[in-house]
């Protein structure tokens, strides 16, 4: 799975201003997740299922093969959520014995017609009505809600909005459509018959064997899966999809998409095959599966969910060509989910206190795919973007990565998971090396193919292949929390001609580490590869031939650290100039963001930076840069313009666009008004912010040929005044996310917290419920990552009473739009007791 995370740019608005948005908790009751026992192992489920649109219910019938796991039994128990249960009988080769049960409290008690050994086989049937709108488990941050099946305006009353079912199984909401064992470390082949109106088209596990059609325009498709795979990985999918093809090898690759998004299908998907022929030769072990299907679900409950075979991706997917051009934002995740088709669903977590041995390697694969496909630098800057998402959340510092006394299972799915997890494997890659690294990923899946595993499993792999033995390291990253907190000093001796680098951990418990340090003697660097070890306090020294000009720690970026650094804009220019990694040349341009304007040196950097090769650098130095200050419009003006015409990546272009339209400046007017003409959204957008700058009046008929749909929260947040200020109708739902949280952006930024304001206003006075919904959704996301802090809380639950009132408000203005209204004050509502 891939979780829905907000950016570190909305994340910093709920923990600006003096409001803690994280505390810690204390003094819950100690408690220990084990692994799931196995009564009971699955053989094969096999699926009879057909959907009541009307009264969004499933109707199903299922036979279960099944056995004890080890001892003798005469009981099945299974999870069975909400449901009506019709009958339950034995089946022996079609003829049906009834069995006692007894269901309560989500749980289905069947006693067999005799007391069972292992390997001696029943099948149960049972005849079940699935309600999934009566389902009682709540969701969390990383999965919104845990209804398993969902229906998507089933009656076709929402406007512009398909008619669609998806599942969602994890964690454990695969009962919600079907009876079963709803436990990671559950395994089984399935076969499922799903009868829909014929206009759509269908999607599950494994390979389509047949399609019937049936009497009133409806048809049956059984999908069949031959393969043993975990229970929260069954998906069923129906709507109205256009169906591009594609292929690997001779394994079918299929993208489902809205008709709409039918043109861009090979622009969003296309790179899949070549994923697949990448994670195949890197892991030394082909994609294992019949089939590769992905789909994506309107109203997804999370970011994305790699059901086996049939992938499942929120709608944040569809793009059009004016975000493809600039980015496809969701390629990393299209990486991530086809990655667990190996870490997760071959090989799964036994249980989701080990949810690192599939979120952690799935994390990881992004990396993998950057850094092969465009290049070190992509996969760097990607990897220190999460990690310093991790590294910014206090409320993750004292998680394991493996854990045990967890509040809710859904708890695991966080930064530690995924972002810190795949920081700490790239460490592992470098200490291993890289053939050792992937020779005992290797081993780990051939050992557990089709089974279920922990990272005690993972460890000895890498063991068995290096010969190294790893409880220090998984002591540290896996069974314990927190990362290094460093600083450091250095002293010449000039009679020794010997400098001594002392580094310093100030967090609690000391770690051991290998760290690379770049020692500059004469304005060039040495490499010096040192082993600190856990303690407060590790000194080494290193021959130079004189006071050295610079000492650069963790030079190569792999240790995942908090560092507290202090260098003159000079010694940032040294390690910019003479530094082939990216974290060093990017963290010398953060280190001179203050100083841009008081030092040559910082200045000499960014015109270094512009041309640097990777574009997030060249961007980066164009955020820094302030083209009012005289000395820096001569010393880069020239420079900039020619990035905003001629960079080859468009969104370079658009920092340039930005940079330039700080100085207001009528003579790059003509710069700005073919901007607008740009395919690019982030180029159209900046080109219409600059000439926002300039002259006003020209708002109205430019606003609207921006697609802002999926843009990033910079354009937003840039254009949110403009959009606001303007009434641009058409935009309204693209800037709500801004606009929920104004309380917050007000104290960062009172002038655009008002615009902020005034846009949260302003849908609360308009019938718009995507933008309403919008707003909702965007601070459900927000709500775990607010913490237990009341005082954040209570802004949030005024500020939607607040827009709670003023929706009332309308709707007695206009009762001839009731129906679309009430649903927004209904979600308003849903949201404010959510709060509380």
């Amino acid at each position: 799975m891939k979780k829905a995370i907000l950016s570190i740019a909305i994340l910093g608005l709920l923990f600006s201003a003096n409001i803690s948005a994280q505390t810690e908790t204390s003094g819950r009751e100690k408690v220990y997740r084990a692994t799931h026992n196995k009564v009971t192992e699955l053989k094969h489920t096999k699926l009879k299922v057909n959907f009541d649109y009307q009264k969004e219910q499933m109707n199903g019938e299922e036979w279960l093969t099944a056995s004890p796991y080890f001892y003798p039994s005469n009981e099945l128990i299974l999870d069975a959520k909400s449901m009506l249960i019709h009958e339950v009988a034995l089946d022996n080769n079609g003829k049906r014995s009834p069995l006692k049960y007894e269901y309560k409290d989500d749980i289905l008690k069947i006693s067999l017609d005799k007391t069972y050994l292992k390997n001696q086989d029943y099948t149960v049937y049972i005849k079940y009505t699935s309600r999934p709108n009566e389902v009682k488990q709540q969701g969390s941050a990383a999965i919104n809600s845990a209804k398993g099946l969902y229906f998507i305006n089933a009656q076709g009353t929402e406007s512009g909005k398909p008619t669609q079912i998806w599942t969602q199984g994890e964690t454990e909401s695969s009962s919600a459509w079907f009876p079963t064992i709803d436990k990671p470390n559950q395994k089984t082949t399935q076969e499922i018959y799903m009868t829909v109106p014929d206009q759509y088209v269908t999607l599950s596990n494994g390979i389509l064997k047949a399609s019937q059609k049936e009497a009133n325009n409806m048809r049956t498709d059984h999908w069949v899966m031959d393969k043993r795979h975990s229970t929260y990985l069954f998906f069923m999918g129906v709507g109205e999809y256009a169906v591009v093809k594609d292929k690997w090898k001779n394994i079918p690759i299929d993208y489902y998409i809205e008709k709409e998004y039918e043109p861009y299908a090979k622009q969003i998907y296309g790179n899949t095959p070549e994923m697949m022929e990448f994670f195949s030769k890197k892991l030394g072990y082909d994609y294992p599966w019949a089939k590769y299907a992905q789909i994506s679900g309107r109203d997804y409950v999370s970011g994305a969910m790699e059901n086996t075979t049939a992938t499942l991706h929120g709608s944040d997917i569809l793009q059009k060509p004016g975000q493809l051009i600039d980015e496809n934002t969701w390629e990393d995740t299209i990486a991530h989910e086809l990655f667990h088709h190996w870490f997760g669903d071959l090989v799964t977590a036994e249980s989701w206190s080990n949810l690192t041995v599939n979120e952690s390697f799935a994390n990881y694969s992004e990396y993998l795919w950057n850094e092969y496909k465009y290049g070190k630098d992509q996969a760097d800057y990607h990897q220190m973007t999460d990690v310093d998402r991790y590294i910014h959340n206090p409320g993750d510092f004292k998680k394991n990565l493996v854990r045990f006394n967890y509040n809710s299972r859904e708890d695991v799915f966080d930064l530690v998971t995924y972002q810190k997890g795949g920081g700490i494997l790239h460490m592992l890659r470098n200490y291993l090396g890289d053939d050792a690294f992937f020779a005992g990923m290797n081993d780990y899946l051939k050992t557990n193919e089709y089974q279920n595993a922990e990272a005690h499993q993972l460890r000895l792999s890498f063991e068995k292949v290096s010969g190294k033995d790893l409880n220090w390291f998984f002591n540290q990253w896996y069974y314990g929390n927190g990362n290094p907190k460093l600083n450091y000093s250095y002293t010449f001796e000039p009679v020794k001609k010997q400098v001594s680098v002392t580094i310093n951990q100030t967090q609690e418990q000391p770690f051991e580490f290998p760290l690379a340090i770049d020692v500059y003697d004469n304005g060039k660097p040495k490499r010096y590869n040192v082993w600190v070890k856990a303690d407060s306090k590790n000194a080494f020294n290193f021959e130079v031939s004189k006071n050295p000009d610079l000492v650069n720690i963790n030079a190569d970026g792999v240790l995942l650290s908090d560092i507290t650094d202090s260098k003159t804009p000079e010694q940032y220019l040294m390690q910019y100039t003479n530094s082939k990694e990216f974290k060093s040349r990017y963290n010398a341009l953060d280190g001179i963001k203050d100083q841009v304007g008081k030092n040559p040196a910082a200045v000499k950097l960014l015109a270094a930076a512009l041309k640097d090769p990777y574009f997030r650098v060249r961007m980066k130095a164009l955020e820094l840069i302030d083209l009012t200050n005289p000395e820096q419009m001569k010393a880069l003006g020239a420079d900039v313009e020619k990035l905003a015409s001629n960079d080859p990546k468009t969104l370079v272009q658009a920092a340039a666009l930005a940079a330039l339209a700080k100085t207001k400046d009528k003579k790059y007017l003509p710069v700005f008004e073919k901007g607008m003409n740009a395919v690019s959204n982030s180029v159209k957008g900046n080109s219409l912010g600059a000439i926002v700058a300039i002259g006003p009046s020209r708002v109205s008929s430019l606003a609207d040929k921006i697609d802002l749909e999926g843009a990033s929260e910079d354009l937003l947040t840039q254009l949110l005044p403009v959009v606001v200020k303007n009434k641009v109708t058409s935009q309204m739902a693209h800037i709500a996310p801004i606009a929920a949280f104004y309380p917050f952006v007000k104290f960062q930024n009172p002038e655009l917290g008002k615009a902020a304001e005034d846009g949260f206003n302003w849908i609360m006075t308009s019938d718009n419920l995507k933008a309403t919904e919008s707003i909702t959704k965007i601070l459900g996301q927000a709500k775990s990552q607010m913490g237990d802090n009341p005082q954040v809380k209570m802004m949030v639950v005024q500020m939607l009473k607040d827009g709670l009132s003023k929706k009332m408000e309308f709707l007695k203005q206009n009762p001839q739009n009731a129906a679309s209204i009430n649903k927004q004050i209904d979600a308003l509502n849903k949201s404010i007791e959510d709060f509380k």
